[in-house]
């Protein structure tokens, strides 16, 4: 099947996406955590993904993390340091471990809840020495010991956790002081056009709407969930991949290969012909291309944050300049 992806990138690298409905959820007394997702159920979709047809149709629509592993490349290689050790968190089959030298780091190690996707490329692929640990994100000190590791990065699986104030804090306790955490994340206004188009349809031909699309973390709130966790000389930014498509149905069949359809706790399960059919028409009227085509927008927030530590820079005193900010202007 020919398909129409392509990346595009904007000068400004402007991204955009409204991805944000409220969705049930039910609390887990164990953890404390009201779990908005059905993380089995996600590992179940992943490892299908990687599965079917020989993982043929994984490999196919790996457009949207590799761009962003590169993105995130970029700003590690902006880091004028070499690491030991890189803890890839979320790693999938190693987007970005795949682009680690040897003169950035010696090793790295995998750590993905998707067995089948952690195994899916051969350790020929990498430049690196490799590890893999298979085990779940959201539970990183059961895999990690504090204060032990140099850096810990992450590419596009922390929108899946339940608990992200509570990973981020078990990934600094993880770090060694001063170690880097890199993180890159779907923000909010991810696939806002299929957010739009569904929701309309839905409300034309059943009368009301759920969650098809996950809810995700609001860009404004990244910044004070990572102070909050403990981290200091904090960066964030936001980027956007835009994908196009021939139509919605094979932005949905792309979905499904990488691993990203709706694991909301109570979702539905199906969708009628019909509404489907109605938000096809709608998201080309909406959101289409002059050619035909319809784009999908990747909202992206990349994150830099540091574990505190006595050698770190810090401001100075209030007053304790020695220069007159006149004398500079």
């Amino acid at each position: 099947m020919s398909l129409l992806r392509v990346v595009a990138r904007h000068v400004a690298r402007p991204w955009t996406r409204p991805f944000a409905s409220e969705s049930p959820s039910s609390f887990s007394p164990a953890t404390g955590v009201y779990q908005v997702f059905d993380r089995a159920t996600k590992r179940k979709q992943r490892d299908r993904a990687v599965s079917r047809d020989a993982g043929v149709g994984s490999r196919t629509v790996d457009y949207v993390r590799d761009e962003v592993a590169d993105r995130m490349m970029e700003r590690l290689l902006d880091i004028k340091r070499k690491f030991d050790t890189i803890v890839d968190l979320g790693s999938g089959p190693g987007h970005f471990s795949k682009l680690l030298e040897p003169e950035k780091t010696r090793k790295v190690l995998m750590i993905d809840s998707s067995e089948t996707t952690l195994n899916r490329d051969p350790d020929e692929e990498f430049e690196v020495e490799v590890e893999r640990v298979h085990a779940d994100e959201e539970d990183v000190l059961d895999i990690l010991p504090r204060n032990s590791q140099e850096a810990i990065v992450s590419c596009l699986s922390l929108h899946w956790v339940n608990d992200l104030p509570g990973v981020l804090v078990q990934i600094k306790e993880a770090l060694k002081p001063d170690g880097l955490f890199l993180g890159a994340m779907f923000g909010g206004d991810t696939l806002f056009e299929l957010r739009t188009a569904l929701q309309l349809a839905e409300v034309d031909r059943e009368g009301g709407i759920s969650p098809h699309i996950s809810p995700m973390t609001d860009t404004k709130d990244i910044s004070n969930l990572l102070s909050r966790a403990g981290f200091t000389l904090l960066t964030v930014d936001i980027d956007e991949v835009r994908v196009g498509y021939p139509s919605m149905w094979e932005l949905l069949e792309d979905l499904r290969d990488m691993g990203e359809s709706n694991a909301v706790v109570g979702r539905r399960h199906f969708l009628h012909r019909d509404t489907l059919a109605a938000a096809s028409a709608i998201y080309k009227e909406l959101h289409g291309n002059e050619d035909g085509s319809v784009p999908a927008t990747f909202q992206i927030i990349y994150m830099i944050g540091w574990k505190p530590s006595a050698n770190q820079p810090k401001p100075l005193d209030r007053g304790s300049a020695q220069t007159n900010l006149k004398d500079v202007l």
